[in-house]
């Protein structure tokens, strides 16, 4: 059964830029890895803030990911229903409760924008694996459940998925 955490949805507006091949990933890397997942499929253990593509049997690319702070990881499953490049942002409710002054909406490009340079929405537009625009984030316990990775890997990544692909999030 497909387990979702229910928190506010994370709204996108579209900034798209030409689509281009994208640099050499920062940190990935090939690797072996123990999981029954199929080809094809993300995993995202959040106790190493490491994300997997699965490859095939016992293989993966490994990159590392900021994953939720405490009190805001999740686990289960779900699946990428959009791709997005250069997204712009609006907060969700529980992130504007907790930082009120924060804009609308924040263009694609902005110093601020937390997607970085492109976001893989999960199902019901709950979280994404997305980009950063402060690398230094990266293999922390940092954001509001989202998964986030440098953006030279985000674009990597989204080159070698598509929509549907299955998403694990464990612990």
């Amino acid at each position: 059964m497909t387990k979702y955490l229910a928190l506010p949805a994370v709204a996108f507006a579209l900034g798209f830029g030409a689509l281009c091949t994208a640099p050499p990933a920062q940190a990935a890397q090939t690797v072996s890895i123990s999981a029954q997942e199929s080809a094809g499929t993300i995993i995202v253990r959040t106790s190493q803030r490491r994300l997997y593509l699965v490859t095939g049997p016992g293989r993966a690319v490994s990159y590392t990911v900021g994953v939720g702070r405490a009190g805001k990881q999740w686990q289960g499953e779900s699946f990428i229903v959009s791709k997005r490049l250069k997204p712009a942002w609006q907060a969700p409710d529980e992130i504007r409760r907790d930082r009120p002054g924060l804009p609308q909406v924040i263009p694609a490009g902005a110093p601020g924008n937390p997607m970085g340079a492109a976001a893989l929405v999960l199902a019901h537009g709950q979280y994404a694996i997305h980009g950063t625009n402060n690398p230094s984030s990266i293999g922390g316990f940092v954001s509001y459940g989202c998964i986030r990775m440098h953006n030279r890997d985000v674009l990597d990544l989204f080159e070698r998925v598509s929509v549907g692909t299955r998403v694990v999030v464990t612990h």
